[in-house]
Order: structure tokens, then C-alpha cells, then sequence
């Protein structure tokens, strides 16, 4: 019982933030109408937004070689991104990141702390977006001026993460001796400490190269501005009169719904974000949802058909490479 409790002090939080989202949603939210909204729903847009989606995992796949600085071949990464997504859609605390490093670093000369440095990376640079996002978004919303706020300290303090692992890129032995000096007492953990760190910093130097760097930055960039086409074909498919701030709003909110803790696949935050947005923007709560539960749902199959492809394609198993995870973590 001990043991189940100090777990579910990990898991609880997100259980909760995800049921939350979906009692609200139940409530406010006529599922007559949804059902209509759905029927009514324009499939030329559907289809064209599920088309644009698998784009997206194809340049994602781009942008985190290049944060790899090209030491594996484009496929190899392209099946271990699409692994990780839907490790991401069955197991919680974003397993299918760690999953991402592991599977990498089985199949490349990249370590597997260089490659969760790059993850990191990515990351950070997710949230700097989604928060440049979200400003732009607000800048045509007088209703979400609140969220300018968030947008403003969120987008402050990645940008504050991305300067801190630039410095430590840069001055990597004087890092590197800081924690050798700290950890004197712990021979362990300064032996374990030592070597992540070492591979850690490694994954960072794509930070120190500024011709690297500016092609990560062109990549994600082309990334993202084929989020907002996908988001505003979903919309499309639901709103006639759909225009392009709705998209450029309603995918800096769901970026943040998807940051904080939830089930795994952001089941109700990911729902609750996005159709809140467009229920901010349009009043209709039912048809919000529906453009939110079919986005949601595409993303869902595409993750599943691409990751079940490469892991048959690779000769693993969801279940064997989670399993591998436990014993990995078990072993740290």
C-alpha cells in the first residue's frame, strides 16, 4: 500500500487535472449538439487537415536530426519520433521522450543522455514558440487578455531555460567540476552524475553552433506554421467562417493545455484547451468540442498507424520497449 501510494503521488496529479477537464466538459457541453456538429462537419477539410498533420511528423523528424547534428540517418529518427509519440498516447509522465532517447541511442553512435539533452532542447523551444504563439494570438483578442499575461512569463522563463543550457554548453568543465566538487560525499552518485553529465552537455553543443542552430530554428519554425494550417483546417471543417487567428490562438492555448499534467495523450486537457479557445472566440461550446475531439482523435490515429509501422518495421513491441524502460530506470 505504501508502495502504491508514494507511486500515485506521480500519476494522481494528472489523473485528476484530466477528469476535471472532462467533468466540465460533460457539463457545460450538449451532447446532442455535439453530435450534430459532428454530422455536420465538412470532410474536405477533415481529410486535407489529416494530410498537413502527417507533414508535420515528417518535419518533426527533421528538426530533431538536426538537433542530433545529422549522427543518424533521417529514417532511423523519423521511425524513433513516431515510437515515441505513441508511447506518449498509452503510458504517462511523457514516457515516450525518455522512450525517444533509449531507442535512438540502441539504433546510433548518439548516447542516450545526448539524445534526452536534444529532447530537452526541443522542448524548451516548444514552449518559447507556443508562447510567441499565443502573444500573437491575444494581440487580436481583447477577451483573453489574461492570457498575455502567461504567455508573457511562460515565454520568459524558456527563453531564461535556453540561455542556462547555452551557458552550460559553453562552460562545460567548469560545470563538469562544480558537480565533481559537490558530490564528493556521494562517490556513487558522483561516479553516475559524472558520466549523464559528460553525455548530457554533449547533446548541447548543437547550442554553441550558430549556423546549426539557425537551421534548427528554420525547421522548427516551418514546423509550427504547419500547425497553424493544420489547426485551421480543423477549425474550417467545423466553422465556415473560420479566420486564421482563430488557429494561431487556438494552438497556443492547446501547446500549454498539453504542458501540464494529464493522463496519457493529454486526454480532457488537450480537449479542454482547444475548445475552450474556440469557445472564447465563437460562443458555441458544441461545435468547439467537436472540432477539438476530431482534431484530437486524428492525431491519435496518425501517432498509432506511424508508430505501429515503425515498430514492426524494427522488430519491437510497445509492451518490449516499455518493459526495456522499467529495467532501464530500475537500473539508474
Amino acid at each position: 500500500m505504501s508502495n502504491f501510494w508514494k507511486s500515485a503521488r506521480r500519476w494522481l496529479p494528472g489523473v485528476l487535472v484530466s477528469l476535471a477537464a472532462v467533468a466540465a466538459i460533460l457539463y457545460f457541453v450538449d451532447l446532442k449538439e455535439l453530435a450534430s456538429a459532428l454530422q455536420k462537419a465538412d470532410w474536405r477539410f477533415l481529410a486535407a487537415a489529416v494530410c498537413v498533420s502527417t507533414v508535420w511528423i515528417f518535419v518533426r523528424g527533421a528538426v530533431w536530426r538536426a538537433l542530433l547534428q545529422n549522427r543518424a540517418s533521417y529514417w532511423r529518427v523519423f521511425l524513433t519520433v513516431c515510437e515515441g509519440y505513441l508511447l506518449n498516447n498509452f503510458f504517462p509522465f511523457r514516457l515516450g521522450e525518455v522512450g525517444r532517447a533509449f531507442l535512438i541511442s540502441r539504433k546510433s553512435e548518439v548516447g542516450f543522455m545526448e539524445a534526452l539533452s536534444t529532447i530537452v532542447i526541443e522542448r524548451v523551444l516548444d514552449l518559447a514558440y507556443s508562447a510567441a504563439v499565443l502573444l500573437l494570438g491575444v494581440s487580436f483578442l481583447v477577451q483573453a487578455a489574461g492570457a498575455e499575461t502567461v504567455a508573457y512569463l511562460i515565454g520568459g522563463v524558456m527563453l531564461f531555460g535556453l540561455a542556462v543550457l547555452y551557458l552550460l554548453a559553453r562552460n562545460r568543465a567548469w560545470a563538469a567540476a562544480r558537480f565533481e566538487r559537490l558530490s564528493q560525499r556521494w562517490p556513487a552518485l558522483q561516479r553516475l552524475g559524472g558520466q549523464f553529465l559528460s553525455s548530457f552537455f554533449a547533446g548541447l553543443e548543437v547550442l554553441t553552433d550558430s549556423r546549426r542552430f539557425l537551421g534548427v530554428l528554420g525547421l522548427m519554425t516551418l514546423n509550427w506554421s504547419i500547425a497553424v494550417l493544420q489547426f485551421f483546417l480543423f477549425i474550417r471543417a467545423f466553422f465556415p467562417d473560420a479566420l486564421w487567428t482563430w488557429a494561431v490562438f487556438g494552438l497556443g492555448a492547446t501547446a500549454f493545455g498539453n504542458a501540464i499534467p494529464s493522463l496519457p495523450g493529454a486526454a480532457g486537457t488537450f480537449e479542454g484547451a482547444f475548445a475552450g479557445a474556440l469557445t472564447l472566440l465563437t460562443g458555441k461550446e458544441a461545435v468547439a468540442l467537436a472540432a477539438a475531439l476530431t482534431s484530437h482523435l486524428a492525431g491519435y490515429l496518425i501517432n498509432g498507424v506511424l508508430g505501429v509501422y515503425a515498430f514492426s518495421t524494427e522488430g519491437e513491441t510497445l509492451m518490449g520497449v516499455y518493459r526495456q524502460l522499467r529495467r532501464q530506470q530500475e537500473r539508474v
